[in-house]
């Protein structure tokens, strides 16, 4: 079912508190979940500055804390706000998380210490966590099957533009104002999009309100974790987010310490991110056409494909490939392997209206902690050379695949 403004203007609570519809919602919803990739993206150029300050050696891998403990907290973050929304509506919730990704934030930009700092970073994935699972909620409440993972393509394509210009953004500002102006920033925007969201209706059908208690949240949680459909996307989701995290903690240390090409980070990011968008177009252009059952199969089966290649490439030179076959190489696999999530999340969240938020959360809480990880022992296996990289990629994306084969076997095309 789609809700169409028409419907939603029938509703009281559908049409309480705001006024966006359309293309300023999806808007709103792109730029919240762009909320939570700011906060990574925008400081990657700080790494070298972060090391410094903190006393450590120059090639250390201890300043990828910052991202790790940052995942681990939106990880977390979505138990204080997934069951809460189904009881009291989206925007409260909402109001809440980006309030505590302003205060954290601004601890972070203050932290004398590197323990305060990785704390505030841990506390601010935590804030961060309300508007990504939250966005994804009021999606899945205004739209399902076919039509969501169209929307939710197109916002992925809209919300590429953060990695495009934050890690360039954030080279900029530290040329010009002291490094912790990447702290701040996002601070700054927290507070502005707490005014921009007045805007927004709240979503949630008076249908689906559920009782906000130990047992109903038992219960809903029961729901979701026995469904092999919500289930295996979910895991797939873990494995093609592990690939990402490892992507954002380790393609620094690569192009400085195999490459010396540090300074070309932001550029070479952006292009990558560049990408990343186009794959979204990419998949918003033919999901209906073929259904999104059989996209994410098709498409799983082509970044294993791609990955094996990645690796093919990654064994060439001692592990230290031509740059730009890697580069090359890094464009074409990463792309597919992040195209699969947003459909991913639609076939995970479309048999589950009714407990919308209870879901979102386990899905991002699964999916964020099970990608720090795995994508944290991704990173931290570096050896100077890409290889651990690529077998990593490799393996994430052959997991991926198998999970959405599974998932997926005997489910017809969802509309």
């Amino acid at each position: 079912m789609t809700f169409t403004a028409a419907e939603s203007a029938t509703s009281a609570t559908t049409a309480q508190g705001g006024k966006a519809d359309g293309r300023e919602f999806m808007a709103l919803v792109t730029a919240l979940m762009a909320m939570g990739a700011l906060g990574i993206d925008l400081m990657l150029p700080a790494f070298p500055q972060i090391r410094a300050e903190y006393g450590m050696a120059t090639d250390s891998t201890q300043v990828t804390w910052v991202i790790t403990a940052y995942f681990f907290g939106m990880a977390i973050g979505p138990w204080f706000y997934g069951p809460l929304s189904d009881r009291i509506g989206r925007r409260k919730p909402l109001y809440a998380g980006l309030a505590l990704y302003c205060v954290a934030a601004s601890v972070a930009a203050l932290a004398p210490t590197w323990p305060l700092l990785v704390i505030a970073r841990f506390l601010w994935g935590i804030g961060a966590s309300g508007p990504r699972s939250l966005a994804v909620t009021m999606v899945r409440d205004r739209n399902e099957g076919d039509a969501m993972a169209r929307l939710m393509s197109m916002i992925m394509a809209v919300f590429m533009v953060v990695p495009i210009l934050a890690p360039a953004l954030g080279a900029g500002l530290i040329h010009i104002l002291p490094w912790r102006a990447v702290f701040w920033l996002p601070a700054v925007i927290a507070v502005l999009m707490m005014l921009w969201v007045r805007r927004l209706p709240e979503t949630l059908n008076p249908a689906n309100r559920r009782a906000f208690s130990v047992r109903s949240v038992a219960t809903a949680g029961k729901e979701v974790v026995t469904h092999r459909q919500a289930m295996a996307m979910t895991i797939a989701m873990t494995f093609l987010y592990s690939s990402m995290t490892a992507y954002l903690a380790g393609s620094e240390v690569i192009l400085g310490d195999v490459y010396g090409y540090e300074a070309w980070f932001p550029l070479f990011f952006a292009v990558v991110a560049l990408l990343f968008a186009a794959n979204s177009l990419f998949n918003a252009r033919i999901v209906q056409r073929i259904g999104v059952i059989q996209l994410v199969r098709r498409m799983s089966l082509i970044g294993v494909a791609l990955c094996v290649g990645f690796y093919g490439v990654a064994l060439t030179n001692g592990g230290k490939p031509n740059f730009w076959l890697f580069a090359v190489a890094v464009a074409i696999a990463m792309p597919m392997a992040q195209g699969l999530s947003p459909n991913c999340n639609t076939v995970a969240m479309t048999p589950l209206p009714h407990v919308a938020g209870t879901a979102s959360a386990i899905i991002a809480t699964l999916t964020t902690a099970g990608g720090a990880l795995f994508g944290g022992i991704a990173a931290n296996a570096f050896d100077g050379t890409v290889r651990p990289f690529a077998a990593y990629l490799l393996g994430f994306m052959a997991l991926a695949a198998t999970c959405i084969w599974w998932g997926t076997s005997g489910t017809r095309r969802t509309h």
